[in-house]
């Protein structure tokens, strides 16, 4: 079936306290379904995950991935397949602790409906800091964007197959989290474009805390800080730009 809207919902079963978020997800968003994570910490679940240690992109990246991360990754990967093999022309991809505003969401849909294609991939994220260097529409609050740096998470996105399709060319092996890679626009030839303004938030504290982060060593901290700010001034030289043909 072509030109139906699917939403996919990342969640691990064995993330419970989690399971009454991501089931009223599944209501409030179009023809959603609970798609299973693949848990990072287990072996047979990553086997065939060809995973390298921060260098196989330039920038490096400074840091080594842990298991949620490798984990995460391999689920987007999953669902990307997933839109290919099934030819899902566009799918919202979300993970479990996300919540939406079903109002807003409505108008989100309605803003992207006549502009999204397999080709696009649309973040629609909690954090409203990216910077435009062009804005493809602008309606009731609502702003799609194409940013100068693309920003970081995965909590919401809209992508079509087209998109799936370059993104799981250029992840057969992996070196950083997601969010992380795709930054590099400039390697995957995959543009990454943002909805401002949509309400949406990130509620894992809520419901039971990060699958991800843990609390750090001060020194630790600050040392991650400088690395990273030094990793965030490398991607600033490589800026998303507005395709030629539109001026």
């Amino acid at each position: 079936m072509h030109g139906i809207m699917r939403s996919f919902i990342i969640h691990m079963p064995s993330s419970t306290a989690r399971r009454p978020n991501a089931d009223k997800l599944c209501t409030d968003l179009p023809n959603a379904e609970l798609f299973e994570a693949v848990n990072g910490r287990d072996p047979d679940q990553i086997a065939g995950v060809q995973l390298h240690p921060g260098n196989l992109h330039r920038p490096h990246y400074p840091f080594a991935l842990r298991p949620a991360e490798i984990g995460v990754f391999e689920s987007h990967r999953r669902i990307w397949r997933k839109l290919v093999d099934e030819e899902i022309d566009l799918a919202i991809i979300t993970e479990d602790d996300l919540r939406i505003d079903p109002a807003r969401m409505a108008e989100t849909l309605k803003v992207l409906a006549p502009i999204a294609t397999p080709d696009h991939y649309i973040r629609i994220p909690v954090k409203q800091r990216e910077v435009p260097v062009q804005t493809l529409a602008e309606q009731n609050g609502l702003r799609l964007i194409l940013p100068k740096v693309i920003g970081l998470q995965c909590v919401c996105q809209m992508v079509g197959r087209h998109a799936a399709k370059r993104l799981l060319a250029a992840t057969e092996q992996i070196d950083r989290p997601v969010d992380t890679f795709m930054q590099m626009h400039w390697l995957t030839g995959q543009p990454i474009h943002a909805l401002l303004g949509s309400g949406n938030q990130e509620v894992a504290r809520e419901i039971g805390g990060s699958t991800i982060q843990t609390k750090p060593p001060l020194s630790d901290k600050l040392t991650r800080e400088f690395k990273r700010a030094a990793y965030r001034a490398k991607l600033h030289l490589h800026p998303q730009r507005p395709p030629a043909s539109s001026g």
